[in-house]
Parts: C-alpha cells; structure tokens; sequence
C-alpha cells in the first residue's frame, strides 16, 4: 500500500453522533485506527481494484461505509474537500471499468457525501436486512420508504437484498416489488423460495419492476405506521399503464432513545384496519385515458379479487403485523356507454401491471374501416343517411405483455374471443366482479381481447 502513500488515521466523532447511536464497529476504528489512501492516490487504488475485478467477470461493486470520510478530513481541506475527492475517483473508475455504471453507495446518507456523488445511481435507503433480528423487518420496510421521499429525488434508492427462505420473505419481497428497485436474495445455496422468487422474477430472469422510487401516500407522511397501533403503511409506484399500491402492517418495534437501538415496543400489536383509494397512488392521472372520471378496477394480490372502486370510494384492509396486500390500480377506459376496460396484468406477480408495455385500442365497424382511437365511444351510435344505426362495432383491445402466467383484465362485458400471439385461447369471466382470465405458457409479446 506504501505507492498509495496510505497513511494511519483516527476518525474523530461527533457529540451528535456518540450521542444518537454509539456504535462498537466505530468504536474500534477510533480506537484502532484505520488505513487512509491519500486522496491524491485514490483514483490510482480504485481503477487497480476495479480493473482487477472487472477482468474476473464482476460487472459492479458495493461501495460501503463511505460516511467515515466525513471523520477523515483532518490535513486534507476538511471533510467536503476529502469526500468531493473520493468520490470523483471513485465515479471516474466505474465509469472506466464497469460501462453500466454498476456501483451501489452504502453507509453514504451524510450530505457530504450525497451531494458529491455526481454518477452513482443507485443508494442504500436503510439499514441491512438483519435475518436473525425479529425486531428488524417492519422497521427495514418502513425507514427504506421514507427515506426515498429524499433519497428518490435524485438517486435510486436500494432495498438490500433478502432471503427468499425466511419466516418474513414474503413481506420484504412484495416490498421490493413496489420498490422501484433492484431485486436481489443472499439465500444460502440450495437454501431458495422458488414458489416466491416466481412472483418477483421471470423465466427470462427479468423482474417487473415498477418506474419511481417507492414513496409513501400522502395520507402516510405524518403518521407514525411503526409505533402508533392504528396506521398502515402504505406504499405507491407507478407502472406504464397502471399503479401499484402497498399496504403493510409494521407496528410493533422502532428506535428507542434510551437504549440507542431499535426495540421491540409492543410484543403484541394488535390487527391493523385502514383503507386503500385510486388517489393513494399519486401519479396515476398521467396514465388514466383522456376524460377519465376517476373509476378504478382495482386487484387485491394477496385476495385474488377484483374490485370496481368508484372515484373518492374506498376498499377496506385489515392486516395483522408483518402482513401485506399489493393492489394494483388500473384506471378504466370508457369505450362507449356501459362499456368500461382495464388491464390488470399477471396476476400471479406481485407487480401486475408491470407486465403491461403496450396497449391500443382498435374499433371496427362492420363493413368499414378499422379506426385506431383514443375514445372509441365517439363512434357508437351514430346514424347512417338512411336513419338506420350503424351496425355495432366491435371493440379489439392490443397489448404487449412481458411475462407468462396467468393474465386477467376488468371488462365490463363478457369479451367474445381472446387471443395469445394470434391464438384463440380459452378464457373465464366472473359477472360478479368483471374479470376475466386466461393462461399464457410462454413469454408471451401480444394478447388480444374482442368485447
């Protein structure tokens, strides 16, 4: 290390942070020291690293503990100016070794470091997922979530990995699943959740991965959903063609000031009750169709039913702690009078409607031309010169979907045919709740539905 001019030095901490959480890892550096490369050297210690890495086939790294700079900068312009440094050297080397840009910052929440991370995408938002701590789950969930409302702004924020094998995997995995993130396992080998993995990750090794940071609603920012008993937390995204909504039980443990840990503060926290709107998933007007007035189909992951929510209605949820439900949020499409659509997506992924790239509806009259619209009920009832109604005209709804499984749509009326990649496929329809179904058995590119 001596060409690195490395250097012993020992991290200096701050009262606020002896005082808020003390620490045995830090502890032992303050006390032992650690091995500084000289910020003038440390693009040279990274790009040797990385080169090396890279030519052993690794396509990214974890960058972790970067916040130690930030007790470091004594004799190197103060901590801004040492941080600044690191963190130029260190994009300068991905950007050199790992083309998709493939680093994760960690331990990195100090402002020092944040504002100096000018390519880093990708952030730690929590602490780690501590399988052997019971205490930890509910809060990991939570704290990831709100710190994206700040991190999501211009980073991507990380959800760390999880064990598919583990009394809480199903919780971790239907978060990341709205997470807008990654999605990765530190599963022992052999030791896997293949039934669960399925619902995240698809045959062809791709995920559905929802398109923002998820942020939690609005009705969620001033509420304390880990330690008040009466909250939900609630989580929303947004997919190309519909929203997805969360909801989590995480009461029960949170930070204590007196022990400077995260405890369990109620050993048995009661069943939780709130409610889930079309409105909770912020964004979803931008992918609603033109002159929507607000009525939603609605699909409980957990429940396996579909639901038509009125604009301002609201669909109950009640959720023992360390439970969830995922429902995706699907604006419907009024193709003529008592005549409604929208997609749901795979219904056996957490993330439905992340399966959905491409949808198009085309409107045919017998007789004429087919016309591609955006509001095909324009086009009914209308009055040939003879006084005669046009004959009625057959609505085909197109989409692309990525996945395989089970698809399932809300249709106001029974559809009379349904297609896979130009096959008529055999499909169900409950009158009830207007869903109808179908199976795809392979990665599927086009479904057709004929109402």
């Amino acid at each position: 290390m001596e060409h690195y001019e490395s250097t012993m030095k020992f991290p200096i901490h701050s009262p606020g942070v002896l005082t808020n959480q003390p620490d045995l890892a830090m502890d032992s550096l303050t006390v032992h020291g650690l091995g500084l490369v000289h910020p003038k050297k440390v693009f040279q210690f990274y790009n040797e690293l990385h080169n090396y890495l890279a030519d052993a086939g690794v396509d990214g790294v974890k960058v972790d503990v970067q916040n130690i700079l930030e007790t470091l900068g004594a004799g190197f312009g103060g901590r801004v100016s040492i941080t600044r440094q690191y963190h130029q050297a260190l994009d300068a080397s991905i950007a050199h070794n790992f083309p998709d840009n493939g680093c994760i910052s960690c331990m990195s929440h100090n402002t020092d470091g944040l504002y100096s991370s000018k390519q880093t995408a990708v952030v730690r938002a929590s602490d780690d997922f501590w399988p052997r701590d019971p205490v930890s789950h509910t809060i990991h969930v939570a704290s990831v979530a709100y710190n994206s409302l700040f991190l999501g702004e211009f980073m991507q924020p990380d959800w760390d990995m999880f064990h598919s094998l583990h009394p809480a995997a199903e919780y971790h995995a239907a978060a990341r699943a709205i997470g807008g993130c990654a999605v990765y396992v530190s599963d022992k080998p052999g030791n896997h959740d293949f039934d669960l993995l399925k619902k995240l990750v698809l045959p062809d090794g791709s995920v559905l991965r929802a398109q923002l940071p998820g942020r939690p609603t609005r009705d969620c920012l001033f509420t304390d959903p880990t330690r008040d008993g009466k909250s939900l937390l609630k989580i929303w995204n947004m997919n190309k063609y519909t929203g997805v909504l969360g909801a989590f039980n995480c009461q029960g443990a949170g930070w204590s000031k007196i022990d400077k840990m995260n405890v369990i503060h109620d050993a048995a926290p009661k069943t939780v009750s709130g409610s889930v709107h079309a409105r909770d998933v912020d964004m979803l007007r931008q992918v609603a169709p033109e002159g929507w007035n607000g009525d939603c189909a609605i699909y409980s992951y957990r429940g396996g039913e579909l639901v038509c929510l009125p604009k301002s209605a609201a669909l109950p949820v009640t959720l023992a702690v360390l439970e969830y439900d995922v429902f995706t949020v699907s604006p419907i499409k009024i193709l003529a009078p008592g005549v409604g659509f929208a997609p749901i997506g795979l219904l056996k992924m957490f993330n439905s409607g992340g399966a959905i790239t491409a949808l198009e509806y085309q409107l045919v009259v017998p007789g004429q031309q087919i016309y591609l619209v955006e509001e095909p009920e324009e086009l009914f009832g209308v009055l040939a010169s003879d006084g005669n109604e046009i004959p009625i005209p057959i609505v085909t709804i197109r989409m692309t979907v990525h996945g395989c499984g089970q698809f399932g749509a809300y249709s106001s009326l029974r559809p009379r045919q349904c297609l896979v990649d130009s096959v008529v496929v055999d499909f169900s329809y409950e009158h009830a709740s207007r869903l109808v179904t179908f199976d795809t058995s392979d990665l599927v590119q086009n479904v057709i539905i004929q109402i």
